[in-house]
């Protein structure tokens, strides 16, 4: 049976036909996008006109983004802005240490076992600047509960005493890169990279699979992109054991599930090879809701923690260099073996530095492995300048860039991490245009929360949280915003013939929205109120979740 859906305007996205007023779909497709007179020509049908007074758009694609926020919301909200969890209520931003001390304090008064753990998540100490978090402010808390807090970059945990006494690291003569000291030759809490984040992790109420999301994590994740007018998203840097595929796979399948969710196997803890074989059992398991059989390589850590690999002249307020999260030798392997066995990669960078190393090393890989239509993808590539972007344009590079940092850690960046000429031209949209590249935007959920309206304000207006515009010259036009968070970051995800826009032949994928973001002040965008969504055919209300 063929439904025709009826609206204020349908933002189709096709530029042969920009806006239309009917859309119709028949078993999860669109066969045609125009007016009712046109549509009505395929035939018998239903006409539905509960959009009458609403706005379609194509559903939005978060082209970067963690399904594990559904389940990091079972921890303690930590974080430094208000927050809406997956059943629309709104946590409070924390101010100050203190106040997340308090916090703590609040959920260790509710547990009755002393020993159970507590884990925490989203804290950014780089709003604290009058000192950095420690084992000692967290065993305010208890020093009886091992306790550990994820950083809101997720590159970075605190832990109390209690949790690296239980990992066997509450001594003297460590020598990690990852684990400063302090005064007393002690770890200061502060652990930086997966490596060790993951063995104290353990011991603090973060489960072996750090990144992976779980049954309940994964349905709460759909509420939030209902919630956000997204349709698909990916799940950028899981290690996808056989159960979390499993339940992927069957949670996906359901029909109250609203999502396509797209799973990037993350590189770390297996050798090329070994990750090869995986990807490609992961792809024997792949369905049209669960999209499998890709790779995400990690390069650098995050620039606010500063554990980004930056060029010269370095951070500006003379933090020593980040750190390498993958060998150069690693990197190639990896990419060799994708080319040839037709595998896109992912690979986050943030520092300039790891974007020369993910350029030159797919420059060698071409040379072995030539290939085109890859579409390998530099996600963030915060610091990419003009020059590495005519040579990503060369090699057939996208980009993914982190847009809502202008509004999150703009003014740190400008004050504090590189210096105000490179935090003007951090995520540079308009000149990555400019040179031809593929773009989208993104959010980095659970990073910041997810919403492809409001990374897309963050591209066009470069607001900080201060109120302060911050790099005039890289603004792009609402257009070319709409068009990054749909068939732009659909591209990235070699999707594009499927969905990204509203015309004959791709799914029928649809944010419903209240507002039309083509009509109002572009600093408004952020504020466009939507209804939910339409995900193969399929209503969701988000006032129904």
């Amino acid at each position: 049976m063929i439904t025709i859906y009826a609206a204020k305007k349908i933002l189709t996205m096709n530029p042969a036909r920009p806006t239309v007023t009917h859309v119709a779909v028949r078993d999860g497709l669109i066969i045609g996008a125009g007016s009712l007179a046109e549509l009505e020509g395929f035939g018998e049908h239903t006409l539905n006109d509960q959009f009458a007074d609403k706005i379609i758009m194509p559903g939005m694609v978060e082209g970067h983004s963690h399904a594990v926020e559904g389940k990091w919301w079972k921890y303690v909200y930590c974080g430094y802005f208000d927050r809406m969890d997956p059943h629309g209520k709104v946590w409070p931003g924390l101010r100050s240490i203190d106040e997340v001390v308090e916090r703590l304090k609040e959920q260790d008064a509710k547990l009755t076992d002393p020993d159970e753990p507590m884990a925490g998540w989203s804290i950014d100490p780089i709003y604290y600047p009058e000192k950095r978090v420690t084992r000692h402010d967290l065993d305010r808390v208890s020093t009886t509960r091992p306790i550990g807090i994820m950083h809101a970059s997720g590159h970075i945990m605190n832990t109390n005493s209690r949790a690296l006494e239980l990992a066997g690291f509450l001594r003297t003569g460590i020598e990690n890169e990852g684990m400063p000291l302090g005064e007393d030759g002690l770890p200061t809490g502060e652990l930086r990279g997966p490596d060790i984040m993951m063995p104290v992790g353990n011991h603090a109420g973060f489960d072996g699979n750090l990144f992976d999301f779980d049954e309940e994590g994964l349905v709460d994740f759909g509420k939030l992109c209902v919630r956000k007018g997204v349709t698909t998203a990916t799940d950028l840097a899981a290690k996808l054991a056989d159960e979390v595929v499993d339940v992927g796979v069957r949670v996906t399948a359901r029909d109250d599930f609203p999502l396509r969710l797209m799973p990037f196997r993350f590189h770390h803890g297996l050798t090329p090879n070994e990750l090869l074989e995986h990807v490609l059992q992961l792809k024997e398991h792949s369905t049209d809701r669960f999209r499998l059989g890709r790779i995400k390589i990690v390069a650098d850590g995050s620039i606010q923690g500063f554990t980004a690999r930056i060029k010269a002249p370095g951070y500006y307020n003379g933090a020593p260099n980040g750190l390498w999260y993958i060998a150069p030798d690693q990197m190639l392997s990896i990419y060799q073996l994708a080319l040839q066995h037709n595998i896109q990669v992912h690979t986050h960078t943030n520092g300039d530095e790891a974007t020369d190393l993910a350029i030159d090393t797919l420059e060698t890989a071409l040379k072995t492995h030539p290939t085109v239509n890859h579409r390998f993808t530099i996600q963030h590539g915060q610091l990419i300048n003009a020059a590495q972007f005519k040579r990503m344009s060369v090699l057939g590079f996208c980009v993914n860039h982190f847009a809502n940092h202008h509004f999150y850690w703009g003014d740190e960046h400008y004050h504090l991490t590189v210096g105000p000429e490179r935090a003007e031209r951090m995520n540079p949209c308009r000149t990555a245009l400019d040179n031809g590249i593929p773009l989208a935007i993104h959010s980095d959920a659970p990073i910041t929360p997810i919403g492809p309206l409001f990374t897309a304000w963050c591209a066009v207006n470069r607001l900080t949280s201060s109120g302060r515009t911050q790099g005039e010259y890289e603004k792009i036009s609402v257009a070319e915003a709409l068009y990054a968070i749909t068939i732009g970051a659909a591209y990235t995800l070699q999707l594009d013939d499927e969905i990204g826009s509203i015309e004959a032949g791709k799914r029928a994928d649809f944010a419903i929205l209240e507002d039309d973001p083509t009509a109002i002040d572009p600093v408004k965008l952020k504020d466009v109120r939507i209804w939910g969504t339409v995900q193969d055919g399929r209503v969701f209300d988000a006032n129904a979740l």
